[in-house]
């Protein structure tokens, strides 16, 4: 359901929608960005967006937008992991990492300068450590 709707909003921008899971999927932060936001001004309204909590909003959407990838990858949402949970987690089903590498994301309000915000992804393995 979720994926005919999505496709059905980006049917005459059907191009920016693929480039943008191209750029997810190759690690193009720039592009995704890019993409993303082309996507939500000729889409989406100030209103769509809300005050209250927008981070769901967004969640939904992104949803929508990798919910055809599920022959490549196991999409979850909300689940639990350790002492809390991701929001979106895409487990690549093909072992080829370099092709389809596990992306985890998650969805937050800014509301400091961009400035001011460092951000780091820490990926555990036992007793190896990978921070990003």
């Amino acid at each position: 359901m979720f994926t005919t709707m999505f496709k059905g909003w980006f049917a005459k921008n059907q191009s920016n929608y693929n480039q943008f899971m191209k750029a997810l999927l190759s690690d193009d932060i720039d592009a995704m960005n890019y993409y993303m936001n082309q996507i939500i001004m000729t889409t989406f309204s100030y209103f769509d967006v809300g005050q209250n909590e927008p981070e769901r909003f967004y969640h939904g959407f992104v949803l929508g937008l990798i919910a055809d990838q599920t022959d490549i990858y196991e999409i979850r949402s909300n689940r639990e992991s350790g002492f809390g949970r991701y929001d979106v987690m895409m487990i690549p089903k093909i072992k080829e990492t370099k092709k389809y590498p596990a992306i985890i994301m998650e969805f937050k309000v800014r509301n400091i300068k961009r400035e001011e915000i460092h951000h780091y992804g820490f990926a555990f393995e036992g007793k190896k450590v990978l921070i990003g």
